[in-house]
């Protein structure tokens, strides 16, 4: 292009391409409370925040944005749009964090941190039903809990809000400390610090400091925890923070205990609510910690005692974790969200203690475990190998890489097709592994 007309080109891109400054793109932001990250989902009077990713980039889909029904677009590189509503800058995600970090800073109501190897997607749901039984509670959808995540949550707040419950996931150092400086958390919550994500974390006591980064920012800005007194590693970790609320079997404001958990988790309540017994729709004993949280925010924020054990009693699980689903004469627990070397040991150990007729593992392989990936998985056979089953079925992952006497199926589509063939009946499965395994498509062979 001759130097003149590229001149011209630049000179009419700047006239049409909005440069605007965080503060402008907030008081835009107010007018239209609603942001957007996927042309597929947006909604007329959104403002489309054009992300890029590794095989996706937003720039390319501004203009469709615009077209549908986007108040504006924001972009960081031209993609042959141009015009009033489209607004320039130089990093979208750093803008969207900013932004977000902005609208936090607008409130002055409890914002509840939550994270863990294991537990946080149930626990804030939990929390966020005891909470929102008396408050306006705006809280994580799904799992929308990392660096795109976090941001888009606190976007979503508004101002009628009175708490704010927040879910942050991490697979490696530092994740945690730039999330609390978006959120900035009042009050902080780690459900337990387990075999997750050891790849990018470097061991376990790499996931405590991972996850530990949550109690510094609390410590730091004179936060208050909740804690699981079970838990020696909690008490270690949480030392300096002044306000610590604990709960656990024996020890906290709020106290209980597994009555059942055949299949469903009843919980003996012995201390800090008069409830008595708590009657979960939750599979699996695992889920004492989680429940007793919620029991113990619920109390600390004076929410009736009825309003506590309603909401923790009616909740139910979906999004493949811990589900129960019955068709025709078998039960599954589809728990295929999320796996790694503890909360597998949990399942399968709460399974086995179950008594049922006819039971079925059906596991999927753990990812992001790093060099000590083969070890975790031998780990997990030798465990199977300890219980009765009726029939032991793995799939993908480093399941591959040891010698046993199980079936093995390379992928889940491959399994689904195996039960498909089966005459199942009166059997009841256990159903878990990492989300990239995606098990969740063997329920379809028991629907045929």
């Amino acid at each position: 292009m001759p130097q003149t007309n590229l001149t011209s080109f630049l000179s009419n891109l700047r006239q049409t391409t909005r440069i605007l400054s965080i503060h402008e793109l907030y008081d835009i932001y107010s007018s239209h409370p609603s942001i957007q990250t996927d042309t597929r989902k947006l909604k007329e009077g959104d403002i489309f925040f054009a992300l890029k990713g590794e095989k996706f980039n937003g720039n390319a889909f501004a203009q469709q944005a615009l077209e549908a029904g986007a108040s504006y677009a924001v972009v960081d590189e031209h993609a042959g749009t141009t015009g009033e509503r489209l607004i320039h800058v130089e990093d979208v995600l750093s803008t969207l964090q900013l932004l977000a970090k902005m609208h936090r800073e607008k409130f002055s109501i409890p914002f509840i941190a939550i994270t863990g190897s294991n537990g946080k997607t149930t626990t804030k749901e939990l929390i966020h039903a005891v909470l929102a039984s008396q408050f306006k509670t705006y809280t994580t959808q799904g799992n929308l809990n990392n660096h795109i995540g976090v941001p888009l949550t606190l976007l979503s707040i508004k101002s009628d809000a009175e708490f704010a419950v927040i879910e942050m996931g991490a697979n490696h150092q530092k994740e945690i400390e730039s999330y609390c400086k978006i959120a900035q958390p009042t009050h902080g919550i780690i459900t337990n610090c387990g075999k997750a994500h050891l790849e990018g974390f470097g061991g376990v006591e790499g996931v405590r400091k991972g996850k530990g980064e949550l109690y510094d920012f609390i410590r730091d800005h004179d936060g208050l925890v909740f804690a699981y007194d079970d838990y020696d590693y909690l008490h270690e970790m949480s030392r300096g923070i002044r306000k610590v609320i604990w709960y656990g079997t024996n020890n906290g404001e709020v106290c209980g205990v597994v009555k059942s958990s055949e299949p469903f988790l009843e919980v003996k309540v012995k201390k800090g609510i008069d409830v008595g017994l708590l009657r979960t729709q939750l599979v699996g004993s695992y889920n004492l910690p989680n429940v007793l949280c919620a029991a113990t925010v619920g109390k600390y924020f004076n929410v009736p005692n009825k309003k506590i054990s309603t909401s923790i009693e009616t909740y139910v699980p979906s999004n493949s974790r811990s589900q129960l689903i019955e068709i025709r004469t078998n039960k599954l627990i589809l728990d295929a969200y999320n796996a790694n070397p503890t909360s597998m040991k949990a399942a399968i150990e709460n399974f086995a203690r179950m008594h049922e007729k006819n039971k079925v593992l059906i596991l999927g392989g753990m990812m992001e475990l790093g060099a000590g990936s083969v070890e975790e998985h031998r780990a997990i056979i030798e465990l199977i190998g300890r219980y009765r089953w009726n029939s032991v079925v793995l799939v993908g992952g480093d399941f591959k890489a040891i010698n046993n006497s199980y079936m093995y199926f390379e992928t889940a589509d491959a399994c689904l097709e195996w039960v498909r063939k089966q005459n199942f009946h009166d059997s009841y499965f256990l159903i878990k592994g990492s989300r990239s395994i995606q098990l969740e498509k063997v329920v379809n062979g028991f629907k045929n």
